[in-house]
């Protein structure tokens, strides 16, 4: 049986003839299988185009659902409603506020029309034409297990969350509701659309929900917010699809699940748990902490295989654009929401973030024999090494040694792709002590294991899971442009399953040492394609005389 195409459009507001004039033309094109009207298909009041309607002077080509929207439902509309008239008229069907629809193609739609109505505290609403519901209606629909299309009326909360798509709304704007992400984060529909307030469409990356079993692939949701039908702009208001009976492999840029934390993974670390699998991100997804909670019996991500992982450069998923070189064994890329940005050292002659990563090739969880067999992590370490000194070369050099540098590895057995960290820092806060007095007092704040000074190579194994941070600078030399004497400090803190260790425990002291705050968490420093791209390019303009896999 063939996929069957499905069209859906946003808000049409009363505009029935020429609304469904465009599917006229469009279905004699593209044979949908039917049309959904996400939002309000009627103005507010009885008007000329409903009498038409129910009349038969305005055709509808092919089977379309609606539901109740942000107003109310016209009198006439309302009244084959409580007369229980699913048809309104030929080929368009009401799928009630709160329902669930199984098409004649196999289809199931969930549906929850209307807003949230807060002054409801229990209980479920009554009418099924009525512009609200309540949170027990969202609580009712989620025993549905799954769906192929959840059709809202408002957008779940934290929907951007661990996204690069570009808003351009504000998001202040937007109303959302707890009770939708939640019944999104349960049903784990295909397909999610919700109407736009203005004339604007978001469509976020595809996100992946935590798989019912190992042997389970991860279910994928495409959230599509349209315009309102025939809008000044000319935003996009319309969508067609083709809904395939297997939603294949995870298509290229998905993220996590927004509404992970809302899963049972994590309600307490909401910063957390989409790290492990957001390409030149800032960590590693938790796993142990939720195998420490009693009780919790919320399902969790297994790690991704190279074919998924945002670290491997073969993965289907893989942004090369951020990548900045390639070795034999690893590569260097720039990070995904950076902390730093192309101001941030531009009095040192920089004009790039500088936040970048060195990544093994190998999908591996560590750098260790253990992982990969003593020849290649030590080939692996001796590489990471080497750009590791590049890196510090470069922007000591570009800044007349003003720069040092600050590098940091966390290691851990639940790792998905081991990686280092780099960030350029000015050399005098490394001269007076205060990046390492820095990592300390953050380390006290966060109640985490001391920091001892100690540096260690492949040729000393050291058990058990690990922070390790590098610290760098260079002092001057006696001429103008020369360099003078290398000063580094490794600082290592070892910490078990009995410890909570913040994965953001690195960037949180680089960013009170810098000023950047505000820019702590990472999934709030997300660039566009362009814009990482433009990073990019300026950064291997400035490593190009460094850049060792150039020579030859």
């Amino acid at each position: 049986m063939a996929a069957p195409k499905i069209f859906v459009l946003g808000n049409v507001n009363g505009q029935l003839q020429s609304a469904f004039s465009k599917l006229t033309t469009l279905h004699s094109k593209n044979n949908f299988a039917f049309a959904i009207v996400a939002g309000n298909l009627f103005a507010p009041e009885d008007d000329d185009a409903v009498t038409d309607l129910l009349a038969g002077k305005i055709t509808i080509p092919v089977t379309t659902y609606f539901t109740v929207g942000t107003h109310a439902l016209p009198q006439q509309i309302v009244e084959k409603i409580v007369n229980e008239e699913s048809e309104i008229c030929p080929n368009l069907h009401y799928l009630n506020k709160r329902s669930i629809t199984k098409t004649s193609e196999g289809v199931r739609i969930a549906t929850l029309g209307g807003i949230l109505d807060p002054e409801i505290v229990a209980g479920q609403s009554k009418e099924q034409h009525l512009p609200f519901h309540t949170a027990d209606d969202a609580k009712a629909l989620r025993g549905a297990n799954s769906t192929d299309i959840l059709l809202t009326t408002m957008w779940p909360t934290s929907i951007w969350k661990a996204s690069s798509t570009a808003a351009h709304f504000d998001r202040a704007s937007i109303v959302t509701s707890d009770a939708i992400a939640d019944l999104a984060a349960t049903l784990k529909p295909r397909y999610h659309f919700c109407p736009s307030p203005d004339a604007f469409i978001y469509e976020r990356e595809p996100f992946f929900h935590p798989p019912k079993d190992a042997s389970s692939d991860p279910e994928v949701t495409r959230f599509i917010s349209l315009a309102p039908f025939g809008n000044a702009q000319k935003a996009k208001a319309m969508y067609a699809f083709s809904l395939t009976s297997s939603p294949g492999p995870l298509p290229q840029g998905s993220t996590v699940s927004p509404f992970l934390a809302r899963n049972g993974i994590s309600k307490k670390r909401p910063n957390i748990e989409d790290e492990g699998f957001s390409r030149f991100a800032n960590g590693h997804d938790d796993h142990r902490s939720n195998r420490r909670r009693k009780g919790n019996r919320g399902q969790r991500l297994p790690p991704p295989g190279p074919d998924q992982c945002f670290f491997c450069l073969a993965s289907q998923n893989a942004e090369n654009h951020m990548v900045c070189s390639i070795g034999d064994d690893t590569y260097l890329a720039t990070a995904k929401g950076p902390l730093t940005t192309s101001t941030t050292f531009s009095e040192y002659g920089i004009d790039c973030s500088c936040h970048m990563i060195i990544v093994p090739q190998e999908h591996v969880p560590s750098i260790s024999r253990t992982a990969s067999g003593q020849e290649t992590a030590d080939r692996t370490f001796a590489e990471m090494s080497r750009f590791k000194e590049a890196l510090q070369a470069a922007v000591s050099k570009k800044s007349n040694h003003k720069l040092g540098s600050v590098f940091w590895e966390i290691n851990r057995a639940a790792n998905i792709h081991a990686h280092w960290q780099f960030m350029p820092v000015p050399a005098d806060l490394i001269q007076k002590g205060l990046v390492e007095a820095a990592f300390k007092v953050e380390a006290e704040n966060l109640k985490l294991p001391g920091l001892i000074v100690k540096d260690f190579g492949t040729s000393e194994e050291v058990p058990g899971d690990y922070v390790r941070i590098w610290i760098w600078h260079e002092e001057d030399g006696e001429a103008e442009g020369d360099g003078g004497k290398l000063v580094s400090q490794c600082l290592l803190m070892r910490f078990d399953e009995n410890v909570r260790f913040d994965l953001q425990y690195p960037r949180k002291v680089m960013a009170k040492l810098l000023g950047l705050e505000k820019r702590t968490i990472w999934q709030e420093c997300t660039q566009t394609a362009e814009e990482e791209t433009q990073d990019t390019t300026k950064f291997r303009e400035l490593f190009q005389e460094w850049d060792f896999t150039l020579i030859g």
